[in-house]
This record gives structure tokens, sequence and C-alpha cells, in this order.
């Protein structure tokens, strides 16, 4: 199984910079998901792992050997693009048989091979069928089947699941995930699907503006962001500014309209500027604590998201399990608490939160 580094790695497009001073080492048999927003350079790093670009800058090492000036073709990987690219003019049979019947491995693996993998999928019966005549979930998994066929032991996946139907993405992402780990692929997943990164990824690599922000388990990112960017990006945060008026073992936190949040957090100092994230998840009703009104409800299945406005106009969202049937209205005016342990304090931004958690 191949391991993947990249080392000072940038792209440029004349002036303009797309990827700069990405370090990253895939070890072997993982699977890495590159997530961020649009633009931020995550697709220009995938292809430049796969040989379709050249950095301008940097190094590639794919199973300890350098990989810059080799082509595409030579690099011994597979690749599933976001847009199905199926030969219209083939079958399934053939469209999975055409990269062992490049690479002249006989006919009984030409004949093995397909169905090897078509029976993974579990696309067997559809074998004999022309892409045109499966729905979209089919033809990516047909995608993902000629990827695999090829042999390779790495497999680089752009947006594989982007154009596919929400219920579709869900049980493929499973599907990948599964056969990934069964045939002990190494594979590099691009998405800019936050809960699609989560449920597949052994870690995640975050990107912004063509920069690796952070690179974490999908559990530690969510729990333990490192960032405040991090905080905003993976799921949904509430942010409070305040300033420390405590410190110790725990850090109290007087937030913009005078109430005092008390975290299990150290390292801070007397007087500083800091911001609170905590999911809405760990926000919920008492018969004390911040002072809100609520400005809307949003039914959500499962629960009822509730968001609120403090004293200080500062939003904070939390939670309602569906099956208490409690029903908040706009305007009510209630007491929420924060759970101390699950909220993530950071230093207040220089340049203002906004600027820091905005997308590019």
């Amino acid at each position: 199984m191949p391991e993947v580094r990249l080392s000072g790695l940038e792209k440029r497009f004349g002036s303009v910079v797309a990827v700069t001073e990405v370090d990253l080492i895939v070890r072997d048999g993982e699977y890495v998901t590159i997530l961020g927003p649009s633009g931020c350079g995550k697709t220009t790093l995938i292809k430049m792992i796969s040989g379709i670009w050249e950095p301008s800058k940097g190094t590639i090492t794919i199973d300890g050997k350098d990989m810059n000036g080799v082509p595409i073709e030579e690099r011994d990987l597979g690749y599933v693009f976001q847009n199905i690219a199926l030969f219209p003019h083939l079958n399934i049979f053939e469209n999975v048989a055409y990269g062992p019947r490049v690479k002249v491995l006989g006919k009984e693996y030409i004949e093995e091979i397909p169905r090897r993998y078509l029976g993974m999928v579990n696309l067997l019966d559809r074998m004999g069928l022309f892409p045109s005549e499966l729905a979209g979930g089919e033809q990516q998994k047909v995608s993902l089947s000629r990827a695999l066929a090829s042999g390779s032991k790495l497999l680089l996946l752009d947006e594989p699941l982007s154009a596919l139907d929400a219920r579709v993405r869900m049980d493929l992402r499973y599907e990948l995930r599964r056969l990934a780990k069964d045939l002990n692929l190494t594979v590099i997943h691009v998405t800019h699907d936050q809960e699609e990164a989560m449920s597949v990824s052994d870690r995640i690599v975050l990107m912004r503006n063509g920069r690796i922000v952070e690179i974490s388990s999908p559990e530690t990112m969510y729990k333990q962001p490192g960032t405040l960017f991090s905080a905003n990006f993976i799921g949904e945060t509430n942010l409070l500014e305040g300033t420390v008026v405590g410190t110790g073992g725990t850090t109290t936190v007087r937030l913009r309209d005078g109430s005092n949040l008390t975290l299990n957090s150290s390292g801070f100092h007397h007087g500083g500027a800091v911001v609170v994230s905590v999911r809405p998840e760990n926000v919920y009703p008492a018969d004390e604590g911040i002072p809100v009104r609520v400005s809307r409800t949003t039914f959500m299945g499962s629960y009822v998201r509730v968001l609120a406005k403090t004293e200080g106009n500062d939003d904070l969202e939390f939670d309602v399990p569906a099956k208490q049937n409690k029903c908040y209205r706009e305007g009510d005016e209630l007491w929420l608490q924060v759970n101390g342990n699950m909220a993530i304090l950071f230093i207040a931004p220089e340049e203002g939160v906004m600027e820091a958690i905005k997308l590019e």
C-alpha cells in the first residue's frame, strides 16, 4: 500500500496562488479527506497528486518515488471524478474491463476482475447494460469499480458524491469506506460536505485559502477544534464574544450582555478578549443563566432547532428533542445554560470574529 508525501507544495496560475505551503503525509491504508469551502484549493491539490497538473513548487512522493514530471498514467492510481465519466458506447462490464484490457493482463483477468468489483458494489446483474440505462448512484459505483479494477492501491476521489441525490450519497459514502478498508487501499477523498468527511475519514485535512488549517480525526476536529475557523466550519456552533474575568483551574468569561460563563479551560489571562464556541447540543434551557428571547424555531425531524438572541444581540442556538413536545414561539423569553465542559475557548482574533471564520 502506498504512502503519499507532499512537501512544500504550491500551485500558481499566473499571479493567482491556488495552493501554497502544503505539507502532508497520508499513511499506508489511510482514508484521508480533504475538506474545505469552494475555491480553497482542495481540487487543485488532488489534481497535482494525480499528475493532471504539475506543482509550481514542492515535491510529491508516492510509495517513496518522486512523482514530479511523472504522467498520470504512470502513477499507478485510480481516479474517480465528480462528473461521472463512463464510456457511453461500452456496457458496464466493458467499462470496468477497460483498465485490465489496456494493461494487457490476459483474458482470464479481463473476465474475472470486472466481475469481482461489480460484485462488490452489487451490480453484477447490471453488467450488460449501458451507462444511460443506470441511475446516477449506480453509474458512480461503476466508476468506482473501474478505478479499482486498475489494480492500484491508491484511490483518488474528487467530489465523487456531489452529483448524486442526498439518500444515494448517504448510502454510497458508507460503501466507499467499506471497500477501501476491505481492499486495504490508501484513499484521498476531496469534498466540501462536512457530514461526508466526518463519516468516512480516518483523518480530515481542512483547507482555507489554499492552505491547510488543521489536520485531525473527525471526532477531535468536532469536539476539540484547534482554530476558530475549524470550530465554525465543522458542524454548527455558537460564537459568543466576551472578556476573561476569572482564572485558575477554570476560566470565567463575561459576555457582552453581562452574563458570566465558567468554562473548563485554563491558560487565559484576566482581562483578555476571548470567543466561546459551544455546539447547540451543549446549550439547554434552565432556571437561570443567559437571558434570551426566541427569534425562530425550525423543525428538524428528531429535534427542533431554536434560535434566540441574547441581550448583547448575540445569536444562541439550542436543540429541543421533538419527543419532549416542548413548543417555543417567537418572542418567548427564557434562560439558557452552557455546558462548560464542552465549550471551547479561543483568544479573540485581531482581525475580528467574522473575518476569522469567513470562507474566503
